[in-house]
């Protein structure tokens, strides 16, 4: 939405999560808020439309719509991914495609963002020159110490970039878990992030919700929920594994394995190196571990396991506190695993 304000009147912010639901009830909903106006020709109502003509109505008004002066329109369309959602109904098996075709053809420009990274990478693959794709990291360990001004945290520069390098290492660079972190560390008042993060992981704690909504959202993206959340747990406990570790361990054939894992690495949720397969967010692991158990975890548990989770996470703490005065820049192993030229916008 601050994009919006700063594009102007030309622009045009929608979130396709909250109104992705029948193709006829999209199209009401994309018209029905429009500031824009559409160079195709009058259509009926969308109540009589049938789903593959309320579906292309919406391809054509994104295609062709303009603003009030008659220019060119940029969309800006949040989780553009939610179009699979209409894969659903008949004719419409190809939905995402037809969808990305029509805007393609478009002398309109679009922004589109997601939080699946792999369904778009796989979706966007044979993009044309005319799309640039971004991807936006994790916060570097300055970032963090900077963001930690705003926070009141730290006495001095120094502490400050200390205790910004462990929050990093802790959070991963992850921007939501740093604002939970940060403001649990500022409640506590003794500047120490891992007691904090202890006190986050307890059930119906802030960054606690964070991950839970993580954990389901993408799970209910993908396919196979009970046996992905068998395999997640697995790897909780220990990481990496193999795909014949993981289908001993599940108890299934490796055949089956190897789609469970395939469906959990298409949200995101691992990824594999080497045939190895491991969490993608290690915080989003560690909340495993804790929550996947039928009783929840007391303050024994909760300090104890991230107690070990920070001790394995200082390795990746940078061993030379960075200079605000230098260029930010992320480390290498998220510049060569990152291929920047196939990515969008990632919102988590």
């Amino acid at each position: 939405r601050r994009l919006e304000k700063l594009l102007g009147s030309e622009s045009e912010y929608h979130d396709l999560e909250r109104v992705a639901t029948t193709p006829e009830a999209f199209l009401a909903s994309i018209t029905q808020t429009s500031r824009c106006r559409t160079k195709a020709p009058d259509s009926p109502p969308s109540d009589a439309l049938s789903t593959r003509a309320a579906f292309d109505q919406t391809c054509e008004f994104f295609a062709h719509a303009c603003s009030h002066s008659g220019s060119a329109v940029t969309f800006l369309l949040d989780e553009v991914l939610e179009m699979k959602t209409f894969e659903n109904f008949p004719g419409l098996r190809k939905a995402p495609r037809e969808f990305w075709g029509a805007l393609c053809k478009s002398s309109n420009r679009f922004v589109l963002a997601t939080r699946f990274d792999t369904r778009a990478r796989r979706l966007f693959h044979d993009a044309p020159d005319r799309f640039e794709f971004v991807f936006v990291p994790p916060l570097s360990p300055a970032e963090i110490s900077t963001a930690l001004h705003g926070f009141g945290i730290g006495a001095t520069d120094n502490e400050q970039l200390e205790i910004g390098r462990i929050i990093h290492a802790l959070t991963d660079g992850r921007p939501r878990y740093l604002h939970h972190l940060a403001k649990a560390t500022v409640s506590m008042g003794a500047g120490d992030p891992v007691s904090s993060l202890a006190m986050q992981m307890a059930p119906g704690a802030p960054l606690s919700m964070a991950c839970r909504f993580s954990y389901e959202l993408r799970l209910h993206r993908a396919r196979g929920y009970g046996a992905l959340k068998a395999i997640l747990q697995i790897l909780s406990k220990e990481e990496p594994l193999t795909l014949t570790e993981i289908s001993r361990r599940l108890g299934r054939t490796p055949g089956s394995t190897k789609d469970y894992l395939s469906w959990l690495a298409d949200v995101d949720l691992l990824n594999v190196r080497q045939k190895r397969y491991r969490f993608v967010d290690p915080v989003l692991r560690l909340w495993v571990r804790l929550h996947g158990h039928a009783a929840p975890p007391n303050e024994e548990d909760l300090a104890r396991e991230v107690q070990e989770y920070a001790v394995s996470r200082f390795p990746y703490m940078d061993p030379v506190p960075i200079s605000r005065d230098q260029p930010v820049s992320t480390t290498e192993d998220q510049t060569t695993d990152r291929d920047h030229s196939w990515n969008l916008v990632e919102i988590d």
